[in-house]
């Protein structure tokens, strides 16, 4: 557990950073910062590691006050990520990843043994080991930082910005790993975040802060959409808060599922079963949902690739209600396509079906909060 107890920065020159911070962020849990710019989420990250020296107040690990530890003895207890992995540029991707247990005295064989393990536990393939950091792409460098920051197995990491440098596609699949990963090691994690659409999807906790570095709101995602504290908390995190909140309502219990016919490509026409109007599913040899056919405008006697309408997106089980509705909202057909796990066709439900989801989820939601 990380605590703030009325932490303060006040530069020389006046300038106030932060502003009597006390927050906590639980064991095993991500809190994630976010705020405007000038707000003090990176320095109060950086107070965290003694990168940066609070003015006044507490910063505890576990019960233990930071200043009343060594720097060095502080920092070996907290894996730190930073934006575009800060990689040494002259060491491959396995020693990089060793590095600080070697210099803490592991032998080499040991080391580089732990270091692949890891590469292998972050998503990243072996072949990746003896390379260079100028070789890999920005999410494979971060998948290498997030590697190192782990390396000496520290009970803390702070993450700053981890993902911001890379494209929104990569960001996305770093975030799902990132979670995946979290879901295994549980470590208390700070992460500061300029986007709050990362920071509710990646935090146990959202700490906004205003500028000036005051809290502004501490609370789970789902309680900080619902319920805003005051005026900025709301204009923060913005007027689609509530399409944001369907991201933390699943369709499980609250959508049946009907069963689709499905074509392939191939298929003759006149082997068509019955279709749900015009549109006409098909799915590859393994039944995974492969697009939308329009049954009255195939061009030739069976379906061809150039006939399959691909805009639509699939959810899985278990996803959110958000991910349903944008699989209706995107289908050309007005239904969404739910797959298992290994991404083959569970059913199907209409736009309809998952709006009616939806208000069934909202309302047991506020009889939760009442009860």
């Amino acid at each position: 557990m990380i605590t703030f107890d009325k932490v303060s920065k006040e530069y020389p020159d006046g300038t106030v950073a932060v502003n009597g911070l006390t927050i906590t962020a639980p064991n095993g849990k991500i809190t994630t910062l976010v705020g405007p710019s000038g707000c003090g989420k990176t320095t109060s990250m950086r107070m965290i590691n003694r990168l940066i020296e609070p003015s006044s107040g507490k910063i505890e690990l576990d019960g233990v006050d930071t200043q009343t530890l060594d720097r060095v003895t502080l920092r070996r207890r907290i894996g730190y990520v930073i934006q575009n992995a800060g990689l040494f540029p002259h060491r491959t991707v396995v020693d990089n990843v060793a590095a600080l247990p070697r210099l803490l005295g592991g032998s080499k064989k040991e080391t580089r043994s732990a270091a692949m393990e890891l590469l292998e536990r972050v998503g990243l393939d072996a072949k990746f080991a003896g390379r260079y950091p100028w070789q890999l792409s920005g999410g494979q460098q971060q998948r290498v930082g997030v590697a190192r920051a782990l390396a000496t197995d520290p009970p803390f990491l702070l993450m700053d910005e981890p993902f911001s440098a890379v494209d929104p596609i990569v960001r996305s699949q770093l975030q799902d790993e990132f979670l995946r990963l979290q879901a295994d090691i549980s470590k208390t994690i700070v992460m500061v975040t300029h986007d709050i659409d990362e920071a509710l999807k990646l935090g146990d906790q959202v700490v906004v802060l205003r500028e000036g570095g005051t809290l502004a709101q501490a609370s789970t995602p789902a309680e900080l959409l619902a319920a805003p504290k005051d005026a900025f908390v709301a204009d923060f995190v913005g007027s689609a808060r509530g399409y944001r909140a369907l991201g933390f309502h699943t369709s499980d219990d609250q959508l049946v599922l009907n069963h689709e016919p499905t074509v392939t490509v191939g298929q003759s026409v006149s082997t068509f079963p019955p279709a749900q109007g015009r549109w006409i599913l098909a799915v590859d040899a393994n039944n995974a949902p492969v697009g939308w056919v329009d049954t009255a405008s195939v061009r030739g006697d069976a379906v061809q690739d150039a006939d399959v309408n691909l805009c639509a997106t699939m959810a899985r089980k278990g996803d959110p209600l958000r991910e349903l509705l944008n699989s209706a909202l995107s289908s050309p057909s007005g239904r969404c396509v739910v797959t298992d796990e290994s991404g083959r066709l569970l059913g199907t439900a209409t736009d309809h079906d998952v709006i009616d989801a939806i208000k069934r989820a909202k309302d047991s939601a506020r009889t939760a909060v009442t009860a």
